[in-house]
């Protein structure tokens, strides 16, 4: 606790010494231009890491890292307290927790977490389809996803969910989405969040890869998938799509109103011919390095940004899926 609560103090007079700066420089009550200057002049990476946050706005903490709630409640709820003592100005503190640990809870300390300060919670589900808990030995069954994640909901924190497209490969694709479709009905979270699997070189998925044991899904597949998992969708939850290596960022929008919506954007993407397609995912994967990306569909009838990437496949050669799978691989490895 002591180490924590001197991270905290730490960070608070870091803060404080760029927005002296600020002052003594005559920018006044503007941090996020003193800040920027010294981050790049940071003597140190936490005094690089305070400016970029007052850079940001400076009104939101994450608690890190993986599974901040195994913390014994009574200590937590004191972090949660100090924290808001060192830093009144915080809108939002938010921690990581697994769903196993939310299951092992108690309502009360929900409510006893929430009135200390704690306004959030994000949980790595990946998937409500227990047959694929076991197999990626994610520690937790649908049913603790379940008893979990409605006690955060019911305690007024808000709850932001996970979930892994493509995890369950062409053997289980359906039954992922539609399992993890039904698992978040009974949730209703606050927030679906989509991440499309990305395996990571070296990973015990990847060695299964290998040897033929998973079969991955394509991108078409994925995206088929998707629409099955939004289909099956029956709360109130807002969906975000809001990370780069998810094809299609347009898929978001707040349940149930905007499901034609999202339905309807993969549903174009799935219609677009297979030139279209590949120029698409160009734009969205290859190009992600240089900057140059498409964020939605409608930019496909940008003359400009179309030209350009007609002229990079030219360059890199690639003239179907197949040619674009190998240099997709390389760039996604970049975003895990």
């Amino acid at each position: 606790m002591e180490e924590i609560k001197k991270d905290i103090l730490t960070a608070k007079e870091i803060a404080d010494e760029i927005r002296a700066m600020s002052w003594k420089g005559g920018l006044g009550d503007r941090p996020q231009e003193a800040a920027a200057l010294a981050y790049r002049n940071a003597p140190n990476d936490s005094f690089r890491q305070v400016a970029l946050w007052l850079y940001f706005g400076g009104e939101s903490a994450f608690l890190q890292d993986a599974n901040t709630l195994v913390m014994r409640t009574p200590e937590l709820v004191e972090v949660l307290k100090f924290l808001r003592l060192t830093f009144p100005e915080l809108k939002r503190v938010t921690i990581y927790a697994r769903s196993h640990t939310a299951a092992r809870k108690k309502p009360e300390e929900y409510r006893e977490l929430n009135r200390a300060g704690l306004d959030r919670i994000h949980i790595g589900l990946e998937t409500g389809y227990d047959p694929l808990l076991e197999y990626i030995d994610k520690g937790c069954t649908a049913e603790e996803e379940i008893r979990g994640g409605k006690m955060i909901r019911e305690s007024g924190i808000e709850l932001s969910e996970y979930v892994m497209p493509g995890l369950g490969g062409k053997k289980w694709s359906r039954e992922h989405a539609e399992a993890t479709a039904a698992v978040l009905t009974q949730i209703d979270p606050h927030f679906i969040r989509i991440r499309s699997l990305i395996v990571p070189p070296g990973s015990r998925l990847s060695e299964k890869m290998e040897s033929g044991e998973f079969s991955p899904l394509d991108e078409d597949e994925v995206i088929r998938e998707i629409h099955t998992f939004i289909s099956g969708l029956e709360c109130h939850s807002r969906v975000t799509s809001d990370h780069i290596m998810n094809l299609l960022e347009e898929v978001e929008g707040k349940l149930p109103e905007d499901k034609p919506l999202m339905l309807a954007a993969l549903e174009r993407y799935l219609g677009l011919d297979p030139e279209d397609k590949l120029i698409f995912r160009v734009g969205r994967r290859l190009a992600a390095a240089g900057g140059s990306v498409f964020r939605n569909l409608e930019e496909l009838d940008d003359p400009d940004k179309r030209q350009a990437i007609e002229e990079l496949l030219e360059r890199l050669n690639i003239h179907s899926s197949e040619d674009l799978d190998e240099a997709i691989n390389k760039i996604r490895e970049q975003f895990i």
